[in-house]
C-alpha cells in the first residue's frame, strides 16, 4: 500500500489523484485480509491529505476460545502525511507538531499501512468473540467447549476451596 506522490507533490494545491484499492494481506504481519476500496489523495499546502473508503476483512482472535474469526468493518480514512525531504530542493523538511507516524519518505512514497492498521485496531472491538454464544475453553484441560465436552470430569475441583468443600460434605452425608 505505498503510492509515489512525487508528481503530485509538484503540482498545485487542490491536485488529486484518485486509486482503487483492492490488497490482499499474507504472511506474519499481515494487517489485514483483504482491503478495498477508493484512496484519494489531495494535495495541501504542507503535504498530501489522503482519504479512503474500505471494506476491511481482518482476522481476530476471540477473547474465549482463542480461534481467529473474520470480522467485515468498513472504514473512512483521512490523514495528512508530510514529506520528509522538499521535493524542489532536496533540502529536510519539518513537519508540524504531531505528524511523526503521517511522514512521506525521501523517495516521495507515501504508505497507508500504518494508518490503516491503526484504524483497523481502533475499529475493532476490546474483547473480540468468535459469536455471542462463545463458550470459550474449560480451566482445567483446555479443551474448545465450542467443540467438545470437557475431558477432565464433572466434579473437578479448584484445589484451593478444598477445605471449605470439606466443610459441605457432612452435610450432604447427613441428608443422605
Amino acid at each position: 500500500m505505498q503510492y509515489n506522490v512525487a508528481q503530485l507533490l509538484t503540482e498545485p494545491i487542490g491536485s488529486t489523484r484518485d486509486y482503487s484499492l483492492d490488497e490482499t494481506f499474507s504472511g506474519r504481519e499481515r494487517l489485514a485480509d483483504h482491503a478495498a476500496g477508493r484512496v484519494r489523495f489531495l494535495r495541501t499546502h504542507q503535504g498530501v491529505l489522503a482519504t479512503a473508503e474500505l471494506d476491511v476483512v481482518a482476522l481476530l482472535t476471540c477473547g474465549r476460545c482463542l480461534s481467529e474469526h473474520p470480522l467485515n468493518i468498513q472504514l473512512s480514512i483521512e490523514e495528512e502525511f508530510y514529506p520528509l525531504v522538499d521535493i524542489a530542493t532536496g533540502r529536510p523538511v519539518s513537519a508540524p507538531q504531531g505528524a511523526e507516524g503521517c511522514r512521506i519518505d525521501d523517495a516521495h512514497t507515501l504508505a497507508l499501512s500504518e494508518v490503516l492498521r491503526q484504524y483497523i485496531i481502533t475499529n475493532s472491538p476490546m474483547k473480540p468473540l468468535c459469536r455471542p454464544d462463545c463458550s470459550g475453553l474449560c480451566q482445567s484441560c483446555g479443551a474448545d467447549l465450542n467443540r467438545q465436552e470437557c475431558r477432565c470430569g464433572q466434579d473437578a475441583r479448584d484445589p484451593r476451596w478444598g477445605k471449605l468443600a470439606g466443610l459441605l460434605e457432612p452435610a450432604f452425608n447427613k441428608e443422605s
